[in-house]
This record gives structure tokens, C-alpha cells and sequence, in this order.
């Protein structure tokens, strides 16, 4: 049974999280501390915080509907690999331990806190690419196919991040419309939370009372967010989740390693 100041917790940090997402990305950075703040299990934390974001990520995938069509020479070779791969992550975390886990977790946050913080410098780098069609060789092709896998099972265990991976790999490949790119990884991102989500689903790390909470405050957050993000400064939003993430990690560093 919740506290109600449990229940306030989880559904503020998931709507943070909502409105954060649909316009910056890092979302996770907030529900997944949250979770191991109220005592869940760092395992548990990470299967509840992914299938209680999943909703609204795949929501993003219909608001940007229109640019699907020109992705999907793009999407049937991305695909595959992403499913495996995001069946690999989970599966992979599945068999590790809290204790082991909890270890890895600040090496994680920092990493993708890392990743969030350079988002910028990945969105150039994926535009500067543009002229650059030859990437399209199969050489390119199937280097960037095995780093869309590595990402895969990396977003399948864990996964705050992939979308700024995904957006480098996608710039590199010759794709130059920013709109189509954001479409595209998020279709594969909400491919490879699906499958991590049914694999934890089944292997009953689900705790289903916070993950309702939370799922109901992320679409409220997606929905406020979709309709008023040009309202609100993204710099700052990041600067905030950068913050958020570098403390997260130095808390749970000390924790793990130090206290």
C-alpha cells in the first residue's frame, strides 16, 4: 500500500518526466531515481520506470505521424535489431542482480546525464551530415546497423539515452530532416521499450501500483507538454534534468561506494 506521499512522488516525478520528454528527452533521469528513493529495488525501478514511459513515448510516434512515410526505408533496416537487441537488454537485465545492479546504476545515470548534456553537440553532428549521402554505402549501412544493435540491448537494460545515440547514428547514415529523424528514433526507442517492457512483464518485475501512478502522470505530462513546450525555455529544461542527473550520480555514488 502507497503512502499518499509516495503516490504524489512518483506521479510529480512521471509527469516531470512526461513534459520533459516530449520536447528535451531525459525523462527517465526523474522517475527511475524517484523509484529507488521510495525503496523499490534498483531491478524493479528500472522495469517499472520504462513500461510506466512507454505509453507516452509511442504517443509521440502518432503526433508526428506525418513524417513516417519517408522513414520507413530507413525503419525496415533499423527495426529488427532493435527488437533483438532491446529482447537482449532485458533479458541480460533480468539475470542481474540488485546488488550488482545497484552498482552499475550511478556508472549509468552519469553516462546518460553525459549523453544528455551533449545532446546538442549530436544534433549538429547529425545535421552537419547531411551532404554526406554516401554514408549510404553498405559498409556504412551495416556499421551503422551493429551500433543501432549495441544501443538496442544497451536501451533494453537500461535505456536513458538511446534516442541522442540513435540521432548521431541517423546523421551519419545521410538523413538531413531533423522531424523525420526525431520520428524515426522514436519509433525504434518505443520498439525497444516494448520488448524490454513484455519481457519484464513476464519476468515479474513489475510493481504494478507504481507503475499505474506513474503511467497516468506521464501522459498527463506528454499532454501538457505537446501543447505548451514552445512556452518553455528547452535550454533551461535541460540545464534543470543536467543538474538533476550530476547530483543523482554523485548521490548514488557516494551511496554505493563511499557510505
Amino acid at each position: 500500500m502507497m503512502s499518499p506521499w509516495e503516490t504524489t512522488g512518483l506521479a510529480a516525478s512521471a509527469l516531470a518526466a512526461g513534459v520533459v520528454n516530449s520536447f528535451a528527452g531525459g525523462g527517465t533521469l526523474l522517475t527511475f531515481p524517484t523509484l529507488l528513493a521510495f525503496g523499490m529495488p534498483p531491478v524493479n525501478a528500472n522495469a517499472t520506470s520504462t513500461l510506466a514511459l512507454l505509453i507516452g513515448t509511442a504517443s509521440g510516434t502518432f503526433g508526428n505521424r506525418q513524417f513516417i512515410r519517408p522513414t520507413l526505408p530507413w525503419l525496415w533496416r533499423f527495426a529488427p535489431v532493435s527488437v533483438i537487441g532491446g529482447l537482449l537488454g532485458s533479458a541480460l537485465l533480468t539475470h542481474t542482480s540488485n546488488r550488482v545492479f545497484a552498482k552499475l546504476v550511478p556508472f549509468l545515470i552519469l553516462f546518460a546525464t553525459i549523453l544528455f548534456l551533449a545532446q546538442g553537440f549530436f544534433r549538429r553532428f547529425a545535421l552537419s551530415h547531411e551532404q554526406h549521402r554516401q554514408a549510404e554505402s553498405k559498409l556504412h549501412l551495416w556499421g551503422a546497423i551493429l551500433f543501432q544493435f549495441a544501443v538496442a540491448i544497451y536501451g533494453g537494460y537500461f535505456g536513458a539515452g538511446i534516442g541522442i545515440l540513435m540521432l548521431a547514428t541517423l546523421g551519419f547514415m545521410g538523413m538531413g530532416n531533423i522531424y523525420e529523424m526525431n520520428t524515426l528514433k522514436t519509433i525504434l526507442a518505443a520498439l525497444i521499450n516494448l520488448m524490454a517492457a513484455v519481457w519484464f512483464i513476464f519476468a515479474g518485475l513489475i510493481e504494478w501500483p507504481q507503475m499505474t501512478v506513474m503511467t497516468v502522470g506521464a501522459l498527463i505530462g506528454y499532454y501538457f507538454g505537446s501543447h505548451f513546450a514552445q512556452r518553455v525555455s528547452q535550454e533551461r529544461a535541460r540545464q534543470i534534468i543536467t543538474a538533476v542527473g550530476f547530483i543523482i550520480s554523485g548521490l548514488t555514488f557516494w551511496k554505493e561506494f563511499v557510505k
